[in-house]
């Protein structure tokens, strides 16, 4: 299973991109919002991949991070969605606003992805609301290709993102945020949905100040 493929673009389509990896030119998938990341020919990428398999076909589909790509995985799942609708909702929200959208259960958020109805994105909250803080603990990963003495194509196994630079401060307070609110026994979908809400309102707010905001949605009312 290829995992991650890092070479030169050689070629840019509508919605994928040929990656020439020592002579082998790779044809990968991408959502606009990827596509429109990404560098132009003849520049170096580093894409981590997910290998479709059906019996008449065999399709990468390539994501800049490995929540990206595992958000598609999950989409995936959820009965309804094919490859195409788990790329034009990612396409359409990103990797961070599926995982706020799915943690408050804002279905409409999903529905305005093209091809998406409302009973489909309803399905997808409903199936994977447990599965938002999982993803949003998820650092973020590096972009650019890797060295030249990094393997070009790799096993479909979780890649450790290369220590170059710490996460940002934001991400890194989401990801103990939500290590806190479980240590404290909250279920990982309120946990990630009271995180969600406090970013929606303080995108800048610190671990400390994230943990006290959640904590007071989540406290009992009344």
């Amino acid at each position: 299973m290829i995992g991650r493929i890092s070479g030169r673009i050689d070629y840019r389509g509508p919605d994928h991109v040929l990656i020439d990896v020592r002579g082998v030119g790779y044809v990968v998938h991408v959502s606009e919002r990827t596509l429109a990341a990404l560098p132009g020919a003849g520049e170096a990428v580093a894409l981590y991949t997910d290998l479709l398999v059906r019996e008449d076909l065999l399709q990468l589909f390539g994501f800049t991070s490995l929540a990206e790509k595992e958000w598609h995985r999950l989409l995936m799942s959820v009965q309804g969605i094919g490859a195409k609708a788990s790329m034009a909702i990612l396409g359409a929200l990103g990797a961070d606003g599926v995982s706020r959208a799915i943690a408050l259960g804002d279905w409409n958020a999903i529905k305005a992805a093209k091809g998406i109805g409302p009973k489909t994105a309803q399905r997808v909250v409903n199936e994977l609301k447990d599965k938002a803080a999982g993803v949003m603990a998820m650092a973020p990963s590096p972009q650019g290709a890797p060295s030249g003495d990094a393997p070009l194509v790799e096993p479909d196994a979780p890649v450790a993102p290369t220590p170059t630079a710490p996460p940002p401060g934001n991400a890194a307070a989401q990801s103990e945020a939500l290590s806190a609110l479980a240590n404290l026994g909250y279920a990982p979908g309120e946990a990630a949905s009271a995180v969600a809400t406090v970013l929606g309102e303080d995108p800048g707010a610190d671990t400390p100040a994230l943990i006290r905001a959640a904590l007071r949605l989540l406290a009992p009312k009344g």
